[in-house]
């Protein structure tokens, strides 16, 4: 019987998660989508001075906010002691094993090798300690850092050989990595705390996780972990590795710096699927396009659709995505947001219907409904013969009640009254009502605005 596919997120709680980290976490939510799997969230939060409670909360809230609903939540910080004992069993296998040399002892040997025109992989000079070396350490006050050995050699482990590790990367296809070539990875520091790589492993065989979508920049790791799973007789998950997303100008995107922050972009008032179409579609070979639900979202994903080559997040893009989707939005879709914003009331539903539009996202409404609505609302005066004019123009206003001709029976009267014609006669009128140049059609705002208003606006010039 096949397993249920089970996928995980795994982020460090040290900031708030960016549009590339959202992109993992929507490739593998739509992945499980698709298998009709599940979907861990796992809080990498084992650096305890970083990882902050309002990160943990922020990370639960903007993945939420992007339509990802998590099957089970797990915390780094409450398996230490399963960590621990995972160590322990490596080190008695004698697969872990304890080094002293510090940072610049590292470094030198790092330089010799180099000026050797050799790679500069760790020696295991460790394994060559002696009990009363290694006490000696001891007595300086060195406390170790654990190493995991890598099987790259047949019987002498200073006898490295080429030891290849493949696997069909769900993205990438066939993928071989040289354990030779890489050396043999810190697990364990010497404060006794693991770094990422074991936990992850761990973590993963004990939930089950059956398909690890991740950023190709874990490519490399990815052929230490498979043999850390060997190690402890685990079975090997399938990888996936997609392409980075990167800036415009190709830089990495960074949470310290708050490189466009989910909660950045929620707070800018775009779409959540405004920003998950862009996220999951870009640096792919599908067209990118705005989609209205994640069902509709998760019918365009394709894991081997994704290129070999960084997708660039153009901020514009997202713009022009998210304003397409305001645009195809119903008052029904939007009656609650605009609710939130005061924008309520018998003129609510006629008014969404004349300004969406217009708008580049949902928050742009409110301008527009203090434009149909305040009557202390101050636009730049008009000067010489357009203040005049439109001070004319009140004359000629139509009675009321106003449908959307009346518009259209205010222009031809001013057309007959005065020698204006299309924009001397359109744009100062637009600038007096409204404030701005262009905009909904004055025919659908006038009746909005009402007499009074239109009157009063148009003689304060």
């Amino acid at each position: 019987m096949k397993s249920m596919t089970r996928v995980r997120f795994a982020p460090s709680p040290t900031g708030y998660i960016h549009i590339g980290n959202s992109r993992i976490a929507l490739f593998n939510w739509l992945f499980a989508m698709q298998q009709k799997g599940q979907f861990i969230l796992r809080y990498d939060d084992t650096d305890t001075e970083r990882s902050k409670a309002e990160y943990i909360d922020g990370i639960a809230e903007d993945i939420a906010w992007l339509g990802v609903r998590p099957d089970e939540i797990y915390f780094q910080s409450k398996r230490f002691d399963r960590y621990g004992q995972v160590a322990g069993q490596l080190k008695k296998s004698g697969l872990l094993y304890p080094c002293y040399e510090t940072p610049e002892e590292l470094e030198r040997r790092r330089k010799v090798r180099l000026s050797r025109k050799l790679p500069p992989v760790y020696g295991r000079e460790a394994l060559r300690l002696t009990i009363e070396e290694k006490q000696a350490f001891e007595a300086e006050g060195r406390r170790p850092h654990w190493r995991f050995l890598l099987p790259n050699f047949s019987e002498n482990p200073f006898e490295t050989s080429r030891s290849e590790v493949h696997w069909d990367d769900a993205v990438r296809g066939g993928q071989t990595i040289d354990l030779a070539s890489i050396s043999d990875p810190v697990l364990v520091r010497a404060d006794g705390t693991c770094l990422y790589t074991l936990p992850s492993v761990v973590d993963d065989i004990d939930t089950g996780v059956t398909h690890i979508i991740r950023g190709d920049d874990h490519v490399t790791n990815t052929g230490v972990q498979i043999a850390i799973f060997e190690a402890l007789g685990a079975s090997v998950p399938t990888f996936g590795h997609i392409n980075l997303l990167t800036t415009v100008s190709g830089e990495g995107l960074s949470k310290r710096k708050g490189d466009l922050s989910v909660r950045s972009l929620r707070e800018a008032g775009f779409e959540p699927m405004a920003v998950a179409s862009l996220a999951v579609l870009i640096g792919t070979s599908g067209n990118v396009e705005p989609c209205k639900t994640m069902n509709e979202l998760a019918e365009h994903f394709d894991l081997s659709s994704v290129s070999r080559s960084a997708a660039k997040f153009n901020p514009a893009d997202l713009v022009n995505l998210n304003r397409d989707i305001v645009h195809k939005l119903t008052f029904a879709d939007v009656t609650e947001r605009l609710a939130a914003m005061s924008i309520t009331g018998e003129k609510a539903d006629a008014f969404w219907l004349a300004v969406r539009e217009n708008l580049d996202t949902l928050a742009d409404a409110h301008g527009w409904w203090k434009v149909i609505t305040d009557e202390s609302l101050h636009f730049t005066p008009l000067s010489g013969a357009d203040s005049r004019f439109v001070y004319q123009a009140a004359r000629f206003l139509p009675a009321e009640p106003w449908d959307r001709e009346a518009w259209q029976q205010w222009v031809e009267r001013l057309k007959r009254e005065t020698d204006r014609r299309g924009k001397v006669l359109f744009k100062p009128l637009r600038i007096a009502l409204t404030g701005c140049e262009s905009g909904p059609e004055l025919a659908e705002l006038l009746p909005l605005m009402g007499r009074r208003l239109v009157v009063q606006r148009l003689k304060a010039e």
